[in-house]
């Protein structure tokens, strides 16, 4: 009998021993279909736009950066105009985030989520308005791009400000 319980003891030791660590869940499983290169056109509330992004992993795959630019035409007696920004998506405690900086002194904090068809970018509650920017896939090569807005005091009433089609070309 004792000999039996050793030999359990053991063999459940080695099959221990043996067996593979459960690999780690990704958090950035629900982003890595913007990974690369994409240009687009769009409109809405600032006008016709044409622009591009890329999405690279930096800092050994912890952040995943989007750089971003944004050429609106002329209209209604307002110049031509470029628009550029910087976001910067990572996990922390378990939950991906994401903070943007742009070149008209706008600072966003981000909480990032998967939604049906693609994930969107809702932001932190402030006194301001409320801003969510989402990516819906649409084929292996097309992404819709929303940005909507809510106002102050209507944290939940978004309203589409710009809608955009991009497509990935590297």
């Amino acid at each position: 009998m004792r000999h039996g319980l050793l030999s359990l003891i053991f063999m459940a030791t080695l099959g221990a021993q043996t067996s593979a660590p459960l690999p780690a869940t990704d958090p950035f499983a629900s982003l890595r279909f913007l990974v690369g290169d994409w240009s687009g056109e769009g409109e809405g509330k600032p006008g016709t736009a044409s622009g591009g992004a890329s999405y690279r992993f930096e800092l050994d795959g912890k952040v995943l950066v989007r750089r971003n630019h944004a050429d609106l035409a002329a209209a209604n007696g307002r110049p031509a105009a470029r628009h550029e920004d910087l976001m910067t998506i990572f996990s922390e405690g378990g939950r991906l985030k994401a903070l943007y900086l742009d070149n008209e002194d706008h600072v966003i904090r981000y909480q990032v989520a998967e939604v049906p068809g693609g994930v969107a970018f809702t932001s932190e509650p402030t006194p301001g308005p409320r801003f969510r920017l989402s990516y819906l896939r649409r084929s292996e090569a097309l992404v819709t791009v929303l940005f909507e807005i809510a106002p102050p005091g209507k944290p939940e009433a978004f309203s589409t400000y710009l809608e955009a089609v991009t497509r990935q070309v590297k």
